[in-house]
C-alpha cells in the first residue's frame, strides 16, 4: 500500500542534522492544468466533482470532460479582463463546483487565485481583515456563490476595490451590478486560451493563500505551480496505490487553506479521482450532513482534522450503518492540522476492529501553507498518534537545537519563494542556507532509526517557562490534556507564563457537557459548564493527568471552562477549528486572571 520508509541522515558539527529521502523526485508537471487536460482526454465521462446543498437532493456532478470545457470557456472570459498577479481572481465563498472551475480556469492561463476564508465574510462583524486583504491584493474579479448571502461583505468592500463581481446566485448587492456565473460560459476561444496555457511555467504563481493572521493582517503566501505539482509527485511516490485506485473522497476542508486546496483537491485531480464536496462541518448539526454523505458515497479515503474525527466517533458509536459504511469503504484515515488526541485514536481503532475485524490504517503528515503543504508523510502505520512521518522525496529537513527542542526547517521545490509584496518578511523566513524557518518543533520517534518518523513537538513560539524556570511544552500538554478531559474539552489553551503553575482554559464540547449534566438542549452554556457533573469530570481529568507524573510542567493545577466560543475576528480560531493559543491568551486576559484568582467558583482544581 505504502512505499518503504527510507531516510538519509547527515549529522553536523553544530548539533543540527539533515534528513532527506534517498528517493529521487521525478520532474514535476509544468502546471496543474496538465492534469485536467490529461484526464479530460483519457476518461472524459468520469466524475470529477459533485455537490449538493442538502442530503435530501440529488448530487450535481461534473465530469472531467465537462470540467475542461467549462475551464476553457471561463478562461476565455478571464482573458478579456486585465488580470495578472497584481490583479488576481479572489474567491470569497465556500467550496463548490463553480468555485473549482473558476480557480482552475484562472490558473490555466497564469492568473493567480486567492480564496479567502468565508469566516472573514460571513462571521466577521466589521469585515476589517477582509477589507485589508482585498485592498492588498487589488483583484480584477471577485467571486461569491450567492450575492445576497455575501451582500454585507461586498458592501464593506465597495470602498477598497472596483473588481468585477461574479456570483452563482443572488441579484444586485449594494456593491453594484453582479454578473451571473453562467455568463462566463458564452464563448470558447481555444487558440487564445492555449497560447496563455502554454506560457504557464513552474515558476508561475498559482495561488495566494493567507496565513491565519493572529495579529495584524494575514500574510499572502505565494504558491507557485512547481510547489503544487512537486507536492503531488512526492505524494504519488509515498502512496503508490493512488495510481491504481483513484481516490474517492467526501471532503469539507476549505479551499482557503492549503490542506483542502493543495493536498486534497490536487490529489484527486492528479490521480483522476472523484471529490464529493461536503457541505457538512465538524459542528453540532452540520456533522449530520457529513454523516449522510459518507453513508451514500462510501469514500475510499478520509481526510479530517481532530475535531472532525472526534464528532465522527460520537456519531459512529450511535449509528451502526455509519460505522459499517465508513470502515467498509475507507482504506485510510488521514489526520492533519493538529495532533490527534490519543483517546480519539484509540476510539477509531476500537470501532474499526468491532466493525470489520481489523484496524484501518491511520496516518498523518506535516507541513505549512509555505510548504504547499506536504513536507513529511507518515506512510507507515505508527504505534500511536502524533507521528508525522519522514521527509517526502525532494524535501530536505534541517533539525536545529533551539530552546531544548529540535526546530524543523524545510528546503525543496515545494517551498514558497516568499510572501507577496513583503520582501522583509520573506527575508526573515529563510536561513542562510535557504531553509524555510517554520517555528515548529519535532522529536525523533527513535533516536537510532530516523525511518521510524518524527513526532510533532509543538510550536517553539508557544512554549513558555514557569516562574521556576521550567519549560512548558504547550503542544504536547494540550493533546494530553484533551485526552485526559474527554469528553468535556473540545480544545484547550495552556496558561502559566511566568507563573508558578500551569492552567487550562477549556473550550467545552457543549454537546458532551450537556449530556453529562443531563440538561435539556435549551440550557444555557453558563448553566452547562457550571453543573457539578461537568466540573467533577474536569477535576477527575486534572487528577489523572497529574498522576501520570512528569513534574509541574506536565499537568494543570487548575482549569477554567469558558462560556464564550472562540472568535474569528479576534484571530482565535480558523474555519478548520484550529485554536490560536496566543490570540486567546491575549484576548481573554481576564479569564486567565480569574483562573489564578481566589474565587473557587471561577476554576476547577484537581
Amino acid at each position: 500500500m505504502f512505499a518503504e520508509p527510507r531516510v538519509d541522515v547527515e549529522e553536523r558539527a553544530d548539533g543540527s542534522f539533515i534528513l532527506r529521502s534517498p528517493v529521487p523526485l521525478p520532474e514535476p508537471a509544468r502546471c496543474v492544468g496538465t492534469w485536467l487536460v490529461d484526464w479530460a482526454r483519457r476518461d472524459p465521462e468520469r466524475v470529477f466533482l459533485a455537490e449538493r446543498p442538502t442530503p435530501d437532493v440529488p448530487w450535481r456532478t461534473l465530469s472531467y470532460g465537462a470540467a475542461y470545457d467549462q475551464v476553457m470557456r471561463i478562461a476565455t472570459w478571464l482573458l478579456k479582463r486585465d488580470l495578472s498577479p497584481e490583479h488576481p481572481v479572489v474567491v470569497l465563498s465556500e467550496n463548490g463546483i463553480d468555485h473549482a472551475v473558476l480557480a482552475l480556469a484562472a490558473m490555466h492561463i497564469g492568473v493567480p487565485v486567492a480564496t479567502i476564508s468565508t469566516a472573514y465574510s460571513l462571521m466577521s462583524e466589521d469585515h476589517q481583515k477582509l477589507k485589508d486583504m482585498v485592498a492588498f491584493l487589488q483583484p480584477g474579479v471577485i467571486y461569491v456563490s450567492d450575492a445576497d448571502a455575501y451582500g454585507p461583505a461586498l458592501a464593506a468592500l465597495s470602498d477598497v476595490t472596483e473588481a468585477r463581481i461574479v456570483a452563482s446566485a443572488g441579484g444586485r448587492s449594494s456593491h453594484g451590478a453582479v454578473l451571473e456565473f453562467d455568463a462566463l460560459f458564452e464563448e470558447r476561444d481555444d487558440d487564445a486560451v492555449n497560447r496563455a496555457f502554454d506560457a504557464v511555467g513552474q515558476d508561475t504563481i498559482a495561488r495566494f493563500l493567507f496565513t491565519s493572521g493572529s495579529t495584524g493582517t494575514p500574510k499572502a503566501v505565494i504558491n507557485t505551480q512547481r510547489m503544487l505539482t512537486s507536492n503531488q509527485e512526492a505524494k504519488a511516490l509515498t502512496w503508490p496505490f493512488l495510481a491504481e485506485e483513484p481516490p474517492v473522497i467526501v471532503d469539507w476542508l476549505p479551499w482557503s487553506h492549503t490542506f483542502g486546496a493543495n493536498h486534497n483537491f490536487n490529489m484527486v485531480l492528479r490521480n483522476g479521482g472523484s471529490l464529493y464536496i461536503d457541505r457538512g462541518k465538524p459542528m453540532p448539526g452540520a456533522i449530520d450532513t457529513t454523516v449522510a454523505n459518507i453513508k451514500e458515497i462510501g469514500p475510499s479515503l478520509c481526510f479530517n482534522v481532530p475535531r472532525g474525527y472526534d464528532m465522527l466517533v460520537s456519531a459512529m458509536r450511535e449509528d451502526r450503518e455509519l460505522r459499517e459504511r465508513f470502515f467498509g469503504s475507507v482504506r485510510l484515515i488521514f489526520y492533519a492540522a493538529a495532533a490527534l488526541p490519543q483517546n480519539i485514536w484509540h476510539a477509531l481503532e476500537e470501532l474499526s476492529v468491532e466493525t470489520c475485524g481489523r484496524v484501518t490504517p491511520m496516518v498523518g503528515s506535516w507541513g505549512t501553507t509555505e510548504t504547499a503543504p506536504l513536507a513529511t508523510d507518515c506512510h507507515f502505520q505508527a504505534e500511536r498518534s502524533g507521528n508525522i512521518g519522514i521527509p517526502v522525496p525532494g524535501t530536505e529537513l534541517k533539525l536545529v537545537p533551539n530552546a531544548g527542542k529540535l526546530e524543523i526547517r524545510v528546503r525543496g521545490p515545494n517551498i514558497t519563494p516568499g510572501y507577496w509584496k513583503s520582501p522583509e518578511l520573506t527575508a526573515k523566513a529563510f536561513d542562510d542556507e535557504g531553509f524555510y524557518i517554520t517555528g515548529d518543533a519535532v522529536k525523533l520517534a527513535d533516536a537510532n532509526a530516523a525511518e521510524a518518523g518524527l513526532f510533532f513537538d509543538g510550536r517553539i513560539t508557544e512554549d513558555f517557562k514557569l516562574s521556576s524556570g521550567t519549560w512548558v511544552y504547550v503542544g504536547d500538554l494540550r493533546v494530553h490534556g484533551i485526552a485526559a478531559l474527554d469528553p468535556v474539552a473540545q480544545d484547550i489553551v495552556v496558561t502559566g507564563h511566568d507563573r508558578d503553575r500551569v492552567g487550562f482554559l477549556i473550550f467545552p464540547n457543549v454537546v458532551a457537557c450537556r449530556r453529562l449534566a443531563g440538561l435539556p438542549e435549551d440550557a444555557s452554556l453558563a448553566d452547562v459548564i457550571a453543573h457539578p457533573a461537568v466540573r467533577q469530570r474536569v477535576a477527575e481529568g486534572l487528577a489523572a493527568l497529574k498522576q501520570d507524573g512528569g513534574g509541574s510542567s506536565r499537568y494543570a493545577a487548575r482549569a477554567r471552562l469558558l462560556d464564550h466560543p472562540p472568535l474569528v475576528d479576534a484571530g482565535e480560531i480558523t474555519d478548520k477549528g484550529y485554536i490560536n493559543q496566543r490570540a486567546v491568551l491575549t484576548r481573554r486576559a481576564d479569564d486567565v486572571e480569574k483562573l489564578y484568582g481566589d474565587d473557587p467558583e471561577a476554576f476547577v482544581s484537581a
